[in-house]
């Protein structure tokens, strides 16, 4: 097994092609096809490295390889499978595949920013559902919404909520963020989102692999905060008073700062990677669209 690892990794890196979607190097990204086409969870990798494998069991990776290098499609696409906080959710070419960063806050609890426990959270264009139900299982008494604009999303957010048994306390609403009546009255002590936020020039020039990705969960204007400002216009009617809002905006970080420059957003470090993560407050929400009216 060992030896196909190594010579995926090479094909991998002489092809150029680029990882981004759950692994960022070549030998995880030939790793986890050979432990999905094995059947073998990944923990358990180090542990069957020798594994001599069958001629089936070779046929079915070379194939795997073969199709990641012609089509460009990220390996999740080619498994269904993509891992995030330790969970398994089901993918499909209609949703993003799940990398964010807020998995290590989420990981962490939010802890230092999240005052109260969040008796209520609601996850904004959730696609396959990975950072709401991520949070349903790490607040294990909190109520969660995850709500996106895309019906084939929201038909997949409730199958993982189903596979992982959270549909007890997970609700999936389609709508275009907070446009569904299924949101009137409603206040949140947490909401979270990793909404679209490539603007124009960086779309046209992102590699291969994320063009197979729909593009309705990644591009939003010419400078990316098309739905960013409606979000930051709008999710004060649904924070609580100590509520926070924890949003996604990656490379568009300076273009929000530039857009909002008396807002103080606080952007966490991560020590797994990632950046462009923003945390604010209810207050400072509710201030920004105070400023907003005054103008």
């Amino acid at each position: 097994m060992r030896d196909w690892i190594r010579w995926g990794s090479s094909e991998f890196s002489r092809r150029a092609l680029y990882f981004g979607h759950g692994t960022d190097n070549p030998w995880d990204e030939a790793a986890l096809l050979v432990m999905w086409a094995l059947q073998q969870p990944w923990p358990s990798l180090e542990r069957i490295y020798d594994t001599r494998l069958s001629t089936d069991e070779r046929h079915t990776i070379f194939a795997l390889f073969r199709e990641r290098i012609t089509t460009r499609k990220p390996a999740a696409y080619l498994t269904g499978e993509a891992w995030f906080c330790g969970m398994s959710f089901e993918v499909t070419e209609d949703v993003l595949v799940p990398r964010s960063p807020i998995a290590e806050l989420i990981q962490a609890g939010f802890e230092p920013w999240l005052s109260v426990y969040p008796a209520r959270i609601l996850d904004l264009c959730t696609g396959s559902g990975c950072i709401g139900l991520a949070c349903a299982a790490a607040f294990a008494e909190a109520e969660v919404d995850i709500s996106d604009i895309s019906p084939l999303a929201t038909t997949l957010a409730e199958k993982n909520a189903q596979h992982h048994g959270l549909q007890a306390r997970v609700n999936v609403i389609e709508a275009d963020l907070f446009s569904s009546e299924l949101f009137a009255g409603k206040v949140y002590d947490l909401i979270v989102s990793n909404p679209p936020y490539v603007d124009a020039k960086d779309l046209a020039s992102m590699p291969e692999e994320y063009h197979r990705e729909p593009v309705l969960g990644l591009q939003a204007g010419d400078d990316g905060l098309d739905i960013v400002r409606k979000i930051l216009s709008q999710a004060s009617d649904y924070l609580s008073e100590d509520g926070l809002l924890v949003v996604e905006v990656g490379n568009s970080w300076a273009a929000l700062e530039e857009a909002y420059p008396h807002v103080e957003f606080f952007w966490p470090e991560f020590e797994n990677g990632g950046h462009g993560v923003f945390i604010l407050t209810a207050q400072a929400v509710r201030d920004i669209v105070s400023a907003e009216k005054r103008f």
